[in-house]
């Protein structure tokens, strides 16, 4: 008789775990999943944006707004352009916001995104930046490539201003010296912007181009120094909008839409301009 006691308490134990399990399953509303910001429910509407990692700081004002007028969720996954153009082709992504139009036509030719709800949103324009005390005395593209020191460059195959910069130096017939600069071991290559202002507030390079919004942030102040390159040598570029056939896909067209379109509007580009953005115009 003895012997049978603890039988009996494994079968209790066993069974109010079961119940319990059944219980969490069958009959609550309020199962939780984990963001990286705030606890949602099984009932909240969750929109995904992917968004180059230069915008991180707007879009971070922006999306915070979004969620409070609208009561859904935005999980946003921020890389290189060329990293969440390469996640939209493996079906990710319901916003797609490059930090390039280029990545845009691509996705329009491979017909993952809809070419009607496309809009442009700011102007994306490249700059030079040193440190705050320019210790190289650089003041043109052609001071950047000197020998000597270290400089900063995207990576052309995952961010929109590592192709850009690419694009600039042949634009303005200063390849051969890239490249003597690159033998030479003088050039980082980044895979995001962010990485690129990194390199440069830390000490690792003497300078390199970024973006001019990047001026802006709180990381940037009083380490940095804007060098302005002239209109006729450089290559401004334009940040897009749109959603992706995968949001109509999953049901949530209309907020996809909702979400490009404040993104867009008058009050979004606010914020916008206030991370040192300039507004697109045709």
């Amino acid at each position: 008789m003895s012997k049978a006691i603890p039988i009996i308490l494994v079968i209790i134990i066993i069974g109010a775990i079961i119940s319990a399990a059944y219980y969490e399953t069958h009959m609550t509303n309020t199962k939780t999943y984990t963001s990286t910001t705030t606890t949602i429910t099984q009932h909240t509407v969750i929109l995904y944006v992917l968004s180059g990692a230069g915008l991180m700081k707007p879009m971070n004002e922006l999306i915070q707004q979004f969620q409070q007028k609208y009561h859904v969720k935005v999980i946003v996954d921020y890389g290189g352009s060329g990293e969440i153009f390469a996640k939209l082709k493996t079906g990710e992504g319901e916003v797609f916001v490059p930090g390039s139009y280029y990545y845009a036509a691509q996705a329009i030719k491979d017909k993952f995104i809809i070419p009607s709800t496309l809009v442009n949103i700011t102007k994306h324009i490249p700059v030079i930046a040193v440190p705050v005390n320019n210790p190289e005395n650089i003041h043109s593209l052609k001071d950047l490539l000197k020998p000597g020191f270290k400089i900063a460059i995207g990576d052309p195959k995952a961010c929109a201003i590592g192709k850009v910069a690419y694009k600039i130096f042949k634009k303005n017939g200063l390849w051969n010296m890239f490249e003597e600069k690159m033998k030479r071991g003088e050039v980082v290559l980044a895979p995001t912007v962010n990485q690129l202002l990194l390199y440069l507030v830390t000490g690792q390079v003497k300078a390199a181009i970024i973006w001019e919004d990047l001026a802006t942030w709180s990381q940037a102040h009083g380490k940095i120094k804007i060098i302005e390159i002239p209109a006729n040598q450089n290559i401004i570029k334009t940040i897009p909008a749109a959603v992706t056939v995968y949001a109509e896909k999953n049901g949530k067209l209309k907020i996809a839409e909702e979400f490009v379109e404040y993104i867009s509007s008058s009050q979004g580009l606010k914020i916008w301009e206030k991370w040192g953005f300039k507004p697109w115009h045709p």
